[in-house]
């Protein structure tokens, strides 16, 4: 043989070696039975799908790699990751646990697309507990909203029956309720990032004006009032906003998203992430800035966030985070429905400004004990600040004159920590899983109103010397302190049937010590009165919040779930120290107290359809809200108080119909339909109020409809949305007359119609959409003070376009 020949044999020797497809064989079974499971989806954690099951359970494929990560799965089962050597695996036996489980994280990555958008959480998720309670998933991945601006109705178009503030188009704030509840500021329910607290003072302000950026998140964690056990006592339940988690398989992954959009809109996200032997981390930037879609409603944000971990071995890690958040606003101001009327976008406030400041920051310690038993310790903290400068008039018609600006400046700090234990026992032959957590939360608060300068910018310094006589000015210093103590028990009676009672033991201590000053001036000018009222308040309270969960799943695929809970929210200083031009504050405001129930029905029928049916009842004592009250002059003024006792209940449903399973599409095709409805009935059942009993409740739409098409191929994907809202009352009198300053009177009924588009190339991701496509005028909110007071429109007919590059 020549040489050459040699030569040319030895390379192909070589290239067989280095290409060799090595079989991997086995069969799949069912723990229970130690039958075969068909239609089991096998995959390569890092390339994706490889082969499914036959009907006897056997699986067989061919590859290169010596070593492979591969993941099991079926909805109906427990998800099972193993690794192996390709070259001398022998017929595998993979033995699967029953389970209700939807994807995890790792398989989403692996399957790129889930088959339906919305997920329930488990009965448990590390050291908390969610057996028989309402849960919703929102896997904002695989969303094809338009996540630069935050679309909230896009974003959470398949929870049920959540009410949505529409005014800004940045997605700057969440404005979110639901069932009754206010949506402003998301301040009905508990508002976390990562399992810890977000909002500006849990129980003394619990307003949120910090919202993560949607492109850093990974899913959102709806729970409904039940969660008031582990998490607090609001009436709405808990939203958790899980950031995406840093990259197991890289050093470092960069992503950047560039969008471009109406009204000067520009944002960009960019992002880094990794990990290296036991460290890992996730970082990103993101920064927005627009001219809005009212004049005078400019706008500029940069949020930084930032985790890094350490895995010290597989059963301890430590974890730190720090978020900030920087935004300036200028706010163009409520209308009259008058204005609104004659234009919807008009503005006749130039010197109205708006800045945020907020610094957050974790630390997370995670302890596995042993397989049944976990411990995590969260240290949390804020300080923060927010600042509104502007002119407010009752009337909002009036042309701003140019003199001093009203001023309030608030500045929060806290701290605190909640630990919690979670483990697994069995009573006799029968499982159980127990929580017990505690909390200590402390907050050191401060606000001032006053004069600010009479100048056109944002210029947040008071001007307390040159309009020493201006009649809105307090002071308050608002410490508060709170300790809970709380636990959940899952009893399984069966194999199907759990029952998990629960408590929260409160202590709440609310301060408030400062002034209010009063100054009148006669016609001239001169000073009349100019005395300071001291307004020194101590409200201390503990108290036991009781609740149960049930759970009945008859096979993997069904559930039947109900709970009860009760609910409480403290009067927040906003209700009683705010000097607002109008309304008035009556001076008896107590807490809020009330309990919540649910029950449904849930599960997957063979991936044709996923649904959640339920119904629910919200009961509601001392609610606080808005009365027309009539003055012994002849005037009506606007008055903020305890209302009464309320009721609020419906049906709320959610259907998501796999289209693609259902006519016997292709694997290069995804379609879905899904259509999220939520009937609501309310009533004021008892007031000391004349002409309130029998009256609707506030914020409840009859009918709140959200509808839409997903689908595509391949790695073109689009997605239609419709949303109707009926009309809403904004006070216990049902106005349907609007006042002077526009906050009372009714919200019309809505509709908007979204779409959206996008394409994958490789590393590359278009995304474009238009929201609100038949450019219809309409109103979410009625703003009680700033962004307005009065009526705040919603964006008209816009487009986006956003690029992202993964490096």
């Amino acid at each position: 043989m020549r040489l050459k020949d040699c030569n040319l044999l030895i390379a192909l020797l070589v290239s067989v070696s280095l290409y060799a497809q090595n079989t991997v064989k086995g069969v799949v079974l069912f723990a229970k039975t130690n039958t075969p499971i068909a239609n089991i989806e096998v995959y390569d954690k890092s390339s994706g799908l490889l082969t499914t099951t036959d009907s006897v359970g056997n699986f067989q494929f061919e590859t290169s790699k010596e070593t492979i990560s591969l993941l099991f799965f079926s909805s109906e089962y427990e998800i099972k990751e193993i690794e192996i050597s390709t070259t001398n695996s022998k017929s595998l036996k993979i033995i699967l646990e029953s389970s209700t489980t939807e994807l995890s994280e790792v398989v989403i990555n692996a399957r790129k697309r889930r088959v339906f958008e919305l997920k329930r959480l488990r009965d448990v998720e590390e050291t908390a507990i969610y057996a028989g309670k309402k849960t919703e998933v929102v896997l904002v991945e695989q969303s094809l909203a338009n996540l630069a601006s935050n679309n909230a109705r896009q974003i959470y178009s398949q929870v049920a029956g959540l009410n949505i503030f529409q005014n800004d188009d940045a997605g700057l704030q969440l404005n979110v309720g639901g069932r009754g509840l206010d949506p402003n500021r998301t301040a009905n329910f508990n508002t976390r990032q990562n399992g810890y607290d977000i909002s500006a003072d849990v129980l003394g302000y619990p307003e949120s004006y910090y919202t993560p950026a949607a492109e850093g998140l990974s899913e959102i964690q709806v729970i409904r009032g039940a969660a008031s056990l582990q998490y607090g006592t609001q009436f709405g339940g808990l939203i958790n906003f899980k950031l995406k988690a840093p990259n197991p398989d890289k050093t470092i992954e960069l992503i950047t998203r560039n969008t471009l959009g109406s009204f000067g809109l520009y944002t960009n996200f960019t992002s880094v992430s990794g990990t290296k032997n036991k460290w890992s981390y996730y970082t990103y930037f993101n920064y927005k800035k627009g001219d809005g879609f009212r004049p005078n409603s400019e706008f500029e944000s940069k949020n930084i966030f930032t985790h890094i971990g350490y895995q010290f071995n597989k059963n301890t890690k430590l974890e730190g985070e720090v978020t900030y958040l920087n935004y300036l606003a200028q706010q163009a101001g409520g209308l009259t429905d008058d204005m609104f009327n004659d234009n919807p976008f008009q503005s006749n406030r130039a010197r109205n400004w708006f800045k945020v400041n907020w610094l957050l920051y974790n630390l997370k310690f995670a302890h596995k004990f042993s397989e049944n038993t976990n411990f995590t310790f969260n240290i949390f903290g804020l300080n923060a600040s927010r600042d509104a400068l502007g002119f407010r008039t009752n009337r909002v018609n009036q042309s701003d004159p140019g003199n001093e600006r009203d001023l309030i400046v608030g500045d929060f700090n806290n701290f605190g920590f909640e630990t919690r234990l979670l483990s697994k026992y069995k009573i006799q032959d029968k499982n159980a899983t127990f929580l017990i957590g505690g909390k200590f939360y402390k907050a050191d608060n401060y606000q001032k109103q006053g004069p600010g300068s009479d100048g056109l910018g944002a210029d947040f310094n008071f001007a307390e010397d040159e309009f020493p006589n201006y009649p809105d000015q307090s002071e308050f210093d608002l410490p508060n302190l709170n300790v809970a103590l709380f636990g959940e028990n899952i009893f399984y009676l069966s194999d199907q049937f759990s029952v998990t009672p629960g408590f929260r033991f409160e202590y709440i201590k609310t301060q408030s010590e400062g002034f209010f000053r009063r100054i009148n001036t006669d016609g001239a000018g001169n000073v009349i009165l100019n005395e300071e009222i001291r307004d020194d308040r101590n409200f201390e309270r503990s108290f036991v919040l009781l609740g149960v969960g049930l759970s009945y799943k008859p096979n993997k695929s069904l559930e039947f779930y109900g709970n009860i809970s009760q609910n409480y929210r403290s009067v927040t200083f906003s209700d009683i120290n705010i000097i607002n031009p109008a309304f008035s504050i009556n001076p008896d405001i107590t807490d809020e107290k009330g309990f919540t129930a649910d029950l449904g029905i849930r599960g997957n029928f063979k991936r044709y359809v996923s649904y959640d049916l339920g119904v629910f009842g919200l009961f509601y004592n001392d609610r606080i809200g808005f009365i027309q009250k009539g003055l012994p002059d002849g005037r009506v003024t606007s008055e903020r108080g305890n209302v009464g006792d309320a009721v609020m209940y419906g049906i709320e449903s959610l259907f998501d119909f796999n289209l693609k399973k259902i006519v016997n599409l292709s694997n290069d095709f995804q379609l879905n339909y899904f259509v999220n409805t939520s009937i609501i009935n309310s009533q004021y059942t008892v007031s000391q109020q004349a002409g309130i009993e029998g009256n609707q409740v506030e914020f409840v739409p009859d009918l709140n409809l959200k509808t839409g098409l997903n689908g595509g191929y391949k790695n073109l994907l689009a997605s239609i949305q419709y949303t109707y809202l009926g009309r809403q009352f904004t006070d216990a009198t049902n106005s349907t007359q609007a006042s002077l300053s526009g906050v009372i009177g009714e919200i019309p009924e809505y509709d908007i119609l979204d779409v959206s588009l996008s394409y994958t190339f490789k590393n590359f991701k278009l995304e474009t959409g238009i929201n609100n496509v038949l450019d219809n005028a309409y109103f979410t909110r009625r703003a009680t003070g700033y962004p307005g007071p009065g009526i705040i429109p919603s964006a008209p007919r816009n487009w986006y376009t956003t690029l992202q590059i993964k490096f």
